[in-house]
């Protein structure tokens, strides 16, 4: 069954600006699926057709003769010798909207495309269901720690278990609110992705071995980033390590919070943090085979503080299509003060920290006071995203906001 995606209004509008929209995102999270439903008058080619995919790689310039416009592409990474003929037909017919595009493999097709197709294409990452979605949430605007925000958000009920428990079985929507066996799920889609995206980059020679550094990396979940350390790990060099985060990166399976950095305070850590953008898919690589383990387990905190930045980046990038990778920062001095995240608007920094307790105080916002000695820089309201059914205060400008409020 078809849940309905916030991202939806965002691509209705994306596909009437100009001549082609692509969709990218990691495998399964539902590409085809809303593209599909929303642009009913499109015809559907998946270059996974091995006919279809052989007439763009050998014969191009016939393959939009045959299919003519308005189509959708599925899987263009596949076949990069399309773009210039896609780039042809706009630039000749003004048309809006020709072409959709999806592709899971975005280390290697956004070059090509960004290149062809440079000011003809709208560009829009999908990531896996948000709470909101799976929960028939309707709300639609992103995440602040404002009280404006706060006021319009009445979110639906749901329990600390079934938290965890979303924590745990993870986004992708065959696995929600199905009965589809967790670990056969997620064995098949490390499988897939490994044979079907990484085995096609020439970076990769071992593939047993990138799901090694895959692992290592979904260990490291919601840490700052130490590349030499998981490829001591991994066995593979440094050099090898960076090359292959980038690919998991693009694939949209992990993402990048830089830290905050002001010339001014010359104490700020300027390693990033990396977070799985699945808590299902890292908590099946690392090992965690049923909620209560992960929730119980050393790493939950971790795991938690991975869940509430994916649900964060997935308000913003479903409100408007872009992901939020210029307003979002972590901070982190020398001497230990930190802030998990940081969001700049109009030039307010935004402090949200994260817990996975119920209750909160002062103490979990001491270091907000850090950005208070950041020339020129305001600070706004701040609050810590936390296991509480609702919101309460702590000070006058800052909140304890239950995860619910996301």
């Amino acid at each position: 069954m078809y849940i309905k995606r916030h991202i939806e209004e965002a691509l209705k509008s994306a596909v009437n600006e100009k001549g082609a929209l692509c969709i990218t995102g990691a495998r399964q999270v539902g590409k085809s699926t809303v593209l599909k439903t929303l642009f009913k008058e499109h015809k559907e080619l998946t270059l996974d057709d091995s006919r279809l995919l052989r007439l763009a790689l050998e014969h191009p310039e016939e393959f939009f003769d045959q299919f003519p416009p308005p189509v959708f592409v599925d899987e263009i990474q596949y076949a990069p010798s399309l773009f210039p003929y896609i780039k042809i037909f706009i630039d000749r017919t003004g048309a809006k909207g020709a072409f959709l595009l999806s592709g899971s493999q975005r280390y290697e097709m956004m070059s090509n495309m960004t290149e062809s197709l440079a000011g003809r294409i709208n560009l829009i990452d999908l990531y896996g269901l948000s709470l909101r979605e799976i929960l028939s949430d309707d709300f639609h605007e992103e995440f602040m720690p404002t009280g404006d925000y706060l006021k319009k958000r009445n979110p639906n009920p749901i329990q600390y278990n079934e938290i965890w428990e979303s924590i745990w079985r993870g986004f992708f929507p065959e696995i929600v609110g199905s009965n589809t066996d967790w670990s056969r799920f997620y064995s098949s889609y490390v499988r897939t992705y490994l044979d079907r995206d990484v085995s096609k980059l020439s970076q990769v020679g071992d593939l047993l071995q990138f799901e090694k550094f895959m692992i290592a990396m979904a260990a490291r979940t919601g840490r700052l980033l130490n590349i030499a350390d998981v490829a001591k790990d991994t066995g593979i060099s440094q050099q090898t390590a960076e090359k292959w985060l980038s690919i998991l990166i693009a694939s949209n399976i992990v993402y990048v919070l830089k830290p905050y950095n002001n010339n001014v305070l010359q104490r700020l850590i300027k390693t990033p943090k990396t977070y799985f953008m699945d808590t299902g898919l890292a908590s099946y690589l690392i090992g965690w085979d049923n909620p209560q383990v992960l929730q119980n387990g050393a790493m939950s905190g971790a795991v938690f503080e991975t869940f509430v930045i994916g649900e964060i980046i997935k308000s913003w990038a479903n409100s408007n299509g872009v992901t939020p990778n210029m307003n979002f920062y972590y901070f982190r001095d020398k001497d230990g003060n930190e802030i998990d995240l940081l969001i700049k608007r109009n030039g307010v920094l935004y402090p949200i920290e994260i817990k996975k307790r119920v209750s909160c105080d002062k103490s979990d916002i001491t270091a907000f006071r850090q950005l208070d000695k950041i020339p020129d820089m305001i600070r706004g309201e701040g609050c810590v995203v936390c296991m509480a059914d609702d919101v309460f205060p702590i000070t006058s400008t800052d909140r304890a906001v239950g995860v619910r409020y996301l």
